[in-house]
């Protein structure tokens, strides 16, 4: 809802020192000022960008998607540029697959991820690959960590998403699956108890940490157990969640932060 400039100026001003660059708002800032005029807003306000977001359905591409269009290598090349130049070192790649899908499938996923990692390696970036509870490419975590082990490059790398892993299909146990230190970025959000999980989406259904039914506190428990170290990112829509459509940036990162950090 706010721009690049006001959002992370209210975010600096609640005193959170990170956040995931919204990749769309620095190319809307960068229309009247440049790219590295956001790197410098960031950096006078202390302000670290922790990750970026994002490049859609990369690993579900077929070979022409790959060629044109929003999920092609043209387009990650772009992001990836971006990414760089404001001092990131990830991407998030949600899975955005619909349809039955065979093996094949997963062989040319793997392949994709592949490919962008050797891309990304030269910009200094890492993809991460997000399984989504609507995917039915990788909408688990065994099926994220199985594309990415069978990818098998330095800059491909698994994230998990608590919103997408709790009102998905995947089980509490499938966390023991992770090794210690694999996972590289962890999107923090609640799940409401309300309406049923079957009918839960992504935009419209999510809370702020402490506020749902999701067992954070034991989930935060295995992840530190296995070393993971990294943000804690709350993805949140602003859009799509009426009880903060008229929070400011300031007032969410606030909101966030008192959420956030007790169960961390």
């Amino acid at each position: 809802r706010y721009d690049f400039k006001n959002s992370v100026e209210g975010i600096a001003k609640a005193g959170v020192q990170a956040v995931e660059v919204d990749i769309a708002k620095i190319r809307q800032f960068a229309e009247s000022e440049s790219v590295a005029t956001a790197k410098r807003v960031m950096d006078d306000l202390g302000v670290k960008p922790a990750s970026s977001s994002n490049h859609l359905g990369f690993v579900d591409a077929t070979a022409a998607q790959l060629q044109s269009g929003g999920a092609s290598l043209d387009a990650l090349k772009e992001k990836l540029e971006i990414v760089q130049a404001i001092g990131c070192d990830r991407i998030v790649c949600p899975s955005t697959s619909t349809g039955n899908k065979t093996l094949d499938d997963y062989k040319r996923g793997v392949d994709n991820m592949r490919a962008g990692g050797e891309v990304a390696k030269s910009y200094g970036v890492t993809l991460m690959l997000e399984f989504a509870k609507t995917s039915t490419l990788a909408g688990t975590l065994p099926s994220a960590l199985k594309i990415v082990r069978e990818a098998d490059h330095p800059n491909v790398r698994v994230m998990l998403d608590t919103f997408h892993f709790w009102a998905g299909f995947s089980k509490f146990e499938d966390l023991e699956l992770l090794r210690d230190g694999e996972l590289m970025h962890l999107h923090f959000e609640d799940i409401p108890s309300d309406p049923p999980r079957e009918m839960l989406q992504s935009q419209q259904h999510r809370a702020f940490p402490g506020e749902g039914s999701a067992p954070l506190r034991r989930i935060i428990d295995v992840l530190k157990r296995k070393r993971y170290s990294g943000p804690a990112s709350l993805e949140i829509f602003q859009s799509g969640t009426v009880a903060i459509q008229n929070m400011d940036p300031f007032q969410l990162a606030t909101r966030a932060r008192a959420a956030i950090e007790p169960l961390i």
